[in-house]
């Protein structure tokens, strides 16, 4: 993808071409041809318009960057041949690095799609009642979308009318809690007007947007002028309990009683998934997940040559985490004589076969097209976790613990203690920060999320999160050996370790560096960040 000035496409030009692939999935069925004249006039209408919001938009942020940065970026994964996942572990990535230019431009794809169903919808002379649900569906969607470009950029444009930016593309930027403050706004406005229940499969609810405000909340409770502060905003650490306690109180979400069913074609839209991106199957390049082919190590799971996966692999970091006992290792991470009753079907599934001195990528990986008619070359046609109930229990319980040093309060150590039995783990009669630090890593490992917990500490506690990416030894190659039978995993004793080139890990790496093409099209984005001005009252009625 062209790097050119992505910021700026107008995808309202573009609709006709990615409504038909992505209305499919969600049951629409659209006119042949949609035109200005006959667009935004009925329900179907706001449901085609909102279709490629759950694929097509996020495409170039799930293709490679999803993990190369959520998990890549925080040492649980390295890939030492994969230019979209080195640059991310070893610190080293620039405004040219090729994943890091196209999330950008999927992020505000997001936004300005969003904003051109939002401009849409409100001209609509359909009711208020009908309009105000899908317009909390895109809010939801740009809400969210700058809430990554907050985590990841810190000071990035706030935008709500794409022509506008055609006009004059060249334009300030915005302060970091103007950025998470518009985020929340947005989010607000969906837990408001979004149903309980969602029309669709697949579709957002109200609950949905308490989920991610959860998130949110929490992440800006830490936001102050002094990233060393130690302390959080009492007032967010409180919004963020409530809003995930509309979830766990009020919600029809349910954790499913295995993990590694979580990451099966077949349970697409299940009852724990709370947003994901929808992947067509059989979908054309856009509307595709191509995760398998960058995870799977071998031709053997795929059925075809799309299987780069050889050389991705589980951290020795990440993997002291696991407790021996913990069945998410398996349904994160493939070692040696694992047996996967999914995979290879046609021969009685299919049991790794590597050596032990590394584990490769198991979640996404799903195999061939033999084992599931939905899977093709470069589309494992799985569904990619953007919130699931899982998360939402452990942003409660990162909540309650507050500014404590522990917490045994009762709705954070259910939560926990459901995860924790679920994976075959002891259970917790207290919670302190790193409990529910290695919890987050084990249980969203490989769905794209420990960097932002990073980020999120280093909001208030910056020089403890510096000095724990300099304990993972990111510099230095360990050679290990893993033993399938007890879930543990050595160093090799007969191996020596031998060095890495990594970046200079201080407070910088909290911020990426814009996309080189941006800072020639805005200089702007060089100069200091300008007040965004809020035109609308903040809803305050939610809880």
């Amino acid at each position: 993808m062209k790097t050119k000035n992505i910021f700026y496409r107008v995808l309202l030009i573009a609709l006709p071409f990615v409504y038909t692939s992505c209305s499919d999935l969600l049951d629409v069925e659209p006119e042949d041809r949609i035109t200005k004249e006959n667009f935004y006039k009925t329900e179907s209408d706001f449901q085609a318009a909102t279709g490629p919001l759950y694929n097509k938009v996020w495409f170039d942020f799930n293709d490679k960057f999803y993990y190369g940065l959520g998990d890549g970026r925080a040492a649980n994964m390295y890939a030492p041949f994969s230019d979209y996942v080195y640059p991310f572990t070893d610190l080293t990535e620039t405004g040219l690095t090729g994943p890091l230019v196209s999330a950008w431009g999927s992020l505000y794809n997001v936004i300005q799609q969003s904003n051109n169903v939002i401009i849409g919808i409100t001209g609509s002379t359909v009711s208020e009642s009908v309009k105000s649900k899908y317009i909390a569906e895109a809010r939801f969607m740009r809400g969210t979308a700058y809430w990554y470009l907050a985590s990841l950029w810190g000071d990035v444009i706030i935008s709500t009318d794409p022509k506008e930016l055609v006009k004059n593309p060249v334009v300030n930027k915005n302060p970091l809690k103007d950025v998470y403050e518009f985020a929340m706004r947005d989010l607000e406005y969906a837990a408001k007007n979004l149903p309980s229940q969602a029309g669709q499969s697949g579709r957002l609810t109200k609950y949905s947007a308490f989920g991610m405000l959860s998130r949110v909340y929490l992440s800006y409770s830490g936001v102050s002028d002094n990233p060393n502060s130690g302390t959080r905003n009492e007032e967010y650490l409180d919004l963020a309990k409530k809003a995930a306690l509309k979830v766990i109180d009020e919600g029809p979400y349910v954790l499913m009683d295995n993990y590694a069913d979580l990451f099966k074609i077949e349970n697409n839209n299940n009852t724990e998934s709370m947003f994901a991106l929808q992947w067509v199957p059989n979908g054309d390049y856009g509307v595709n997940n191509t995760q398998q082919a960058y995870f799977a190590f071998s031709s053997d799971i795929t059925g075809d040559d799309a299987a780069w996966g050889y050389w991705t692999r589980a951290s020795y970091n990440v993997l002291q985490e696991y407790e021996p006992t913990d069945n998410r290792r398996k349904a994160t991470w493939m070692a040696d004589d694992d047996f996967y009753a999914e995979i290879n079907k046609s021969n009685g599934g299919f049991t790794v076969d590597h050596s032990k001195d590394f584990l490769t990528v198991k979640k996404g990986v799903v195999g061939s097209t033999k084992d599931n008619s939905k899977i093709t070359r470069m589309n494992s046609a799985l569904n990619t976790y953007m919130l699931r109930l899982g998360e939402v229990y452990l942003n409660y319980a990162e909540a309650a613990l507050g500014n404590n040093a522990s917490t045994t309060d009762a709705v954070a150590l259910m939560g926990v203690n459901k995860l924790r039995l679920r994976a075959n783990v002891g259970t917790k009669s207290s919670l302190t920060y790193e409990d529910i630090r290695h919890e987050r890593r084990v249980e969203l490992c490989m769905e794209g999320q420990y960097w932002y917990d990073l980020v999120r500490r280093s909001y208030y506690k910056q020089q403890e999160v510096i000095n724990y990416i300099t304990g993972q030894n990111r510099g230095t190659i360990t050679p290990i050996l893993y033993d399938t039978p007890t879930n543990t995993v050595s160093v090799d004793a007969s191996k020596s370790t031998s060095p890495r080139a990594i970046g200079v890990i201080d407070a910088s790496i909290f911020v990426l560096p814009y996309p080189e093409s941006e800072l020639i099209q805005n200089p702007l984005l060089r100069e200091n960040p300008v007040p965004y001005k809020f035109t609308e009252d903040r809803i305050t009625d939610l809880f």
